[in-house]
């Protein structure tokens, strides 16, 4: 079962992806567009292509929990992503990929404070800064999905 975690941005959105067991970060990259349903596209094909079953759209929420703007959009991707994941059939009957979201506050200052550390900075930043930020969101998830499955 591998799961998929997005960073989603108006630009850039950042994913990354877990390795077949949903244990480790496998891959991760950066899907460059400005239009919503180019950006749905492209990661469903992906899921699609990689066996993904889940995929975990960060929720960055503010500081006191409250929904902002950033939370709102989102939480429509997500709705986004699974209506076009229902609307696409099988010859099995239709995909069978849940979506869903994760609180990720402070998710993209943590990817920038690690390519502080390793030296990245400028477009090298740019180019990247998502797709870690995405990393984080799956790692978070896979903590999360372990622990709670040992209680």
């Amino acid at each position: 079962m591998r799961i998929m975690a997005i960073d989603y941005g108006d630009a850039r959105t950042g994913v990354a992806v877990s390795d077949e067991s949903a244990s480790l970060t496998g891959d991760t990259w950066v899907v460059h567009s400005r239009r919503e349903t180019d950006t749905v596209s492209a990661i469903i094909n992906e899921a699609v292509i990689r066996g993904v079953s889940r995929i975990v759209v960060g929720l960055p929420k503010n500081m006191d929990g409250s929904i902002g703007t950033r939370a709102e959009k989102c939480t429509h991707f997500a709705d986004l992503l699974r209506t076009s994941i229902k609307q696409m059939q099988s010859p099995s009957g239709s995909l069978e990929i849940e979506v869903e979201l994760m609180d990720e506050r402070l998710t993209t200052m943590s990817a920038h404070r690690i390519l502080n550390e390793v030296g990245k900075f400028g477009k090298k930043r740019k180019k990247t800064v998502d797709a870690v930020a995405a990393s984080l969101i799956l790692e978070d998830y896979l903590r999360s999905s372990k622990l709670s499955s040992k209680l």
